[in-house]
């Protein structure tokens, strides 16, 4: 009897041992992957200085937001090939260390061959027919520049269905449940993480936690597919932004209050909007200096938006102010390759003009 009753015992500390190792490696799991974000949005932090790129099909109409489904003869830089390592040296020259293209704004367009679209740059009637994200990943890696990818999320308070379609033909939200846009939008992130190894950054605008995709399930799914990326997202609600809700909290044209300890990324234009105008001119450098010191000050990277031209080319005078910011936070900095010393002469050159 005693003997059963001493097996019974040791069965049940057997039993309650087990559980407790259980829930402690579940605890451990979770601190882990807490431990490892913040080993992220430290590594992030550390960058301070990057390029936004808004280029798209806006670019080509004049607006900040297109409407409808636009032809796609529509984007047509009208040059073989877009110029994307001037792109990079003009942020090596201003001392950045990471940038973003937008790969899909508001128009539904996609700047990469998607295989859940023909809305891209290789539909038929696209003039151009290249793959734009791999030429901005190649040009920016080749520099030493971190790389990420802003992709617009069709957000249900985002304007009339039957004007703002946001995301491409196949997924018209005008006949598109919301789970069916979620799950179109999550496969086509799912496709740029696998399809361009070296993207290390998600930017993510519209993607709100309780009417789109919760964090968790989103943050889940990313680093299902790469462990190491992170991702920030834009509130659809400005009275939200900045506030965090996935690794990076964001704010647009404004700064994060005095204090601030939520890893963050301030988002300017150094013209007067995101795309481009002919009408716009870029800021002074020594007040973007100034905005960037402000930023960091705050725990949090600038991100500086450059809008590309018709023709996919930077303003002559945007490159100077670019190369006059990184002078101003690196007085001792010089060009550390051949493409640098080019821009450095072409620059010159345009100053010399004006």
């Amino acid at each position: 009897m005693m003997k059963h009753a001493r097996s019974g015992l040791l069965c049940l500390l057997t039993v309650l041992s087990v559980g407790i190792s259980t829930v402690s490696a579940g605890e451990k799991e979770v601190t882990d992957k807490k431990d490892s974000v913040k080993v992220l949005q430290a590594e992030f932090l550390k960058l301070k200085f990057g390029m936004f790129i808004h280029y798209n099909m806006a670019t080509y109409k004049g607006v900040q937001w297109v409407s409808g489904y636009q032809d796609p003869s529509t984007f047509n830089p009208g040059v073989d090939t877009i110029d994307t390592d001037a792109w990079a040296d003009a942020a090596v020259s201003a001392g950045m260390k990471y940038a973003v293209l937008t790969v899909k704004h508001v128009s539904g367009f996609c700047l990469w061959d998607s295989k859940y679209t023909t809305y891209d740059v290789m539909h038929p009637d696209c003039p151009y027919k290249k793959d734009l994200v791999a030429q901005f990943i190649k040009s920016f890696k080749s520099r030493g520049l971190k790389v990420g990818l802003y992709y617009c999320w069709r957000h249900p308070r985002f304007g009339n269905p039957k004007k703002y379609k946001v995301l491409p033909p196949e997924c018209d939200p005008s006949t598109h449940s919301m789970e069916e846009q979620n799950e179109f939008q999550m496969k086509q992130i799912a496709e740029l993480l696998e399809k361009y190894p070296d993207v290390f950054y998600i930017w993510n605008d519209g993607l709100d936690p309780k009417m789109v995709v919760t964090a968790d399930e989103f943050l889940a799914h990313i680093r299902g597919i790469r462990p190491g990326v992170i991702a920030s997202a834009n509130w659809f609600d400005w009275s939200k932004k900045g506030e965090p809700y996935v690794d990076i909290a964001v704010t647009e044209t404004k700064h994060f209050p005095k204090g601030n300890k939520a890893p963050g990324e301030t988002c300017w234009c150094l013209e007067q909007s995101w795309f481009w105008n002919k009408k716009f001119r870029p800021k002074k450098a020594q007040d973007i200096a100034r905005q960037i010191d402000i930023a960091n000050s705050r725990n949090a990277n600038f991100l500086l938006n450059v809008a590309p031209d018709k023709r996919g080319n930077f303003g002559k005078a945007s490159v100077k102010v670019l190369e006059e910011i990184g002078k101003i936070r690196n007085p001792n900095a010089t060009p550390k390759s051949p493409q640098m010393k080019k821009l450095s002469e072409k620059t010159k050159k345009a100053t010399d003009g004006d």
